[in-house]
Formats: structure tokens, C-alpha cells, sequence
């Protein structure tokens, strides 16, 4: 019997195993793999690698994507990853986390069944009725504590996305608050070698599944977007080569691809967090405009009976909107390109992302 078959039986692969099992329970099993790496899985959508026992990690890397079931793109990437690792093209240097975030919201083709699993980690999960998102989230958090505790190595993590609207920018990473942090020029580096040419830093404390494990396990996370929502079947993977050869850089602790002093991405910051105030409130940017349009001064953005929000004194563009979500929720942020040594800009109120 071959790895492929012992860790996923009679569905071939890890998504098709994944899909298969759904909200099921899966034991645990593990492979030894020819060069006596071990692959493990742990559950349902959930795979560890060790590598051999004679190398010596400096680092570790978890890697995530459908935490939102319907966005497949980074799913399919890292099925393909898995493939490679036990067809014997790939073989990590450092122990990996891989995981398939939101199973039974990836078999409907829906971004969550019940409550957005982006919004419930942090324990955040706590705080809402039993649902699967609710269980998975205290699940994924246990998994990566166990993962950082056994490594004992800095971490990293990736936790792949697309998003529900177009972009004038395809891919952009966002990068967890966590007060007083930068982004090293490492990540940048990196960023740079998987062609994603933005990065927008979080303002504020978030319960996203980045937000968790930079927070509690003080690693190096980012949430990539890297397109457009498609479904199983439908997504042009040679849009993600470059991603997909960083990564596998990274895995194998090889040279970055890029040259020794590659264009950085651009840095955004947060200026602004529209919030559904409720009764009269009204959002004036269109139901088509694409992630990362830019508006000019004094553009009247929202309004309620007492309020109104305008663009400053410089162009301000804008990042998830999305009106149709209840009273008290995040509508949309605004957000303005910052550049080396430039201030938070002034007034900026630390809300929720």
C-alpha cells in the first residue's frame, strides 16, 4: 500500500479525502515516506510533516487555506503540494502544519455554513452556539498550539484566500496588528518572490485565523489574497506559479528567486473602518467597485443621521465593501499608502478589522 492510500484510503488525494470525510471524525494516522520523512494526519483536513530526523529546523510553517470553503485556488494549491511531497518531488527541511480549514463549507461551495470561521478565533469561538465553524475554530487553534509547542522553532504562517470581489490589485497580503511590530524584510523578501506586491497592515486587534496564531503563537502570519472566488475546477493555478515556487523555496530552505535587491511591495495602512451604524446609514460606493479603488479628497464615502465620513486630505482607496451586513458590523475599510518612516496617520482609530 502506497502513502497516498494509506492516509486518504480509496479518495486518492488529500482534497478528495477531505471532502469526502466532511464533518466525519478521522483518526489519526502517519507514513513513513522513503527518505524517512513522516507524514502525519491528524484529522479531517488537518496533515503534519516532520522531516528526518537528522536535520535541525530553524523554523516551522503552517500553511492554511478554506478557511472559507468556497475560495478553491489556494485549496487546490496546496492539494498539489501534497501530491508532490508524497510523489517524492518535494521534500521539506523544516516540520509543516497543513491545513484544510472550513471541510463541509468546501462541499456546499459556500464561504461558511453557519458563522464565519475568520471571525472566530482568538477564542473568539467562545462566545457563540454550537456550530461546526465554532468547533473547528477551538480545533485549529489546539492543533497549532500542539504544532508550536513540539517544533520549538519560530513560526510562520500562511493562511490563503480569494476574495468575493475583484481587485485592482490581485494579490495583497495583510499583516496582523500586533503592537509595535513591523514587517520583517524577510517577509517582504518573500512577498516579493510570490509576486504579491501589496501589503496592507491591520490596525487593530483581529479574530482572524492570521490574527490567532500571530497574537498566541508569535508567529510571522500574513493573510494572502491571491484572486477572485471560483469554484472546484475553475481557477487558473499558473496565476499562482510564483507563490507556489516561494513556497517551495521556503519548504526546501532555498534561495529566494528574486534578485538581490527586488522592488518591494507597497505598504498601506488603515485610515478608516466604516461600521453599519444602523436606521439611516447609507454607503456611497457602488456594489461593483472593485477592492483597492481610489477615491479623492473630500469624497463623501458614508452618512447616517448624525454623521458623515469624507476622504482627508489625501486619496484614500477602499478595501472589502460590503453593505449588506447587520448593524454594528465592519462595511468597509479605508485605507491610504504609507511609505518608509511615514507616521501612522494621525487620527487613526485602533477598531475592529
Amino acid at each position: 500500500m502506497g502513502p497516498a492510500q494509506a492516509l486518504f484510503d480509496r479518495h486518492g488525494d488529500w482534497l478528495s479525502h477531505t471532502l469526502a470525510m466532511s464533518e466525519q471524525p478521522c483518526p489519526e494516522t502517519a507514513v513513513t515516506l522513503p527518505d524517512g520523512e513522516q507524514l502525519q494526519r491528524l484529522g479531517t483536513g488537518l496533515l503534519r510533516y516532520h522531516p528526518d530526523a537528522g536535520t535541525i529546523p530553524k523554523t516551522g510553517l503552517i500553511l492554511s487555506a478554506g478557511i472559507h470553503g468556497n475560495e478553491t485556488a489556494p485549496i487546490e494549491l496546496l492539494n498539489g503540494l501534497v501530491n508532490d511531497l508524497l510523489q517524492g518531488r518535494l521534500t521539506p527541511r523544516i516540520p509543516v502544519l497543513l491545513i484544510l480549514g472550513n471541510p463541509p463549507a468546501m462541499v456546499a461551495g459556500e464561504r461558511f455554513l453557519e458563522d464565519n470561521l475568520n471571525r472566530l478565533f482568538c477564542a473568539a469561538w467562545q462566545d457563540y452556539p454550537d456550530s461546526y465553524e465554532m468547533r473547528r475554530a477551538s480545533q485549529l487553534e489546539a492543533v497549532c498550539r500542539e504544532f508550536a509547542d513540539e517544533t520549538s522553532v519560530p513560526l510562520k504562517h500562511y493562511d490563503l484566500h480569494t476574495a468575493i470581489r475583484p481587485s485592482r490589485r490581485e494579490k495583497f497580503a495583510l499583516y496582523p496588528y500586533v503592537e509595535g511590530r513591523q514587517v520583517p524584510d524577510t517577509e517582504l523578501d518573500f512577498l516579493t518572490d510570490a509576486d504579491i506586491g501589496t501589503v496592507l497592515l491591520q490596525h487593530r486587534r483581529a479574530t482572524t485565523f492570521s490574527g490567532f496564531s500571530s497574537e498566541y503563537l508569535a508567529a510571522e502570519s500574513f493573510t494572502l489574497e491571491l484572486g477572485k472566488v471560483e469554484p472546484f475546477g475553475h481557477n487558473d493555478l499558473t496565476r499562482l506559479d510564483r507563490l507556489r515556487g516561494a513556497l517551495i523555496n521556503l519548504l526546501e530552505q532555498r534561495p529566494l528567486a528574486t534578485a538581490a535587491e527586488p522592488l518591494r511591495p507597497e505598504i498601506f495602512q488603515v485610515v478608516h473602518e466604516v461600521i453599519n451604524t444602523g436606521e439611516g446609514f447609507r454607503f456611497h460606493v457602488a456594489d461593483d467597485v472593485a477592492n483597492f479603488t481610489e477615491y479623492a479628497p473630500d469624497t463623501l464615502i458614508w452618512e447616517d443621521a448624525d454623521t458623515e465620513y469624507r476622504v482627508g486630505d489625501q486619496p484614500e482607496a477602499v478595501i472589502f465593501p460590503n453593505p449588506e451586513v447587520p448593524v454594528g458590523h465592519r462595511v468597509a475599510l479605508m485605507i491610504r499608502k504609507s511609505w518608509p518612516g511615514h507616521p501612522l496617520a494621525p487620527g487613526l482609530v485602533h477598531t475592529s478589522c
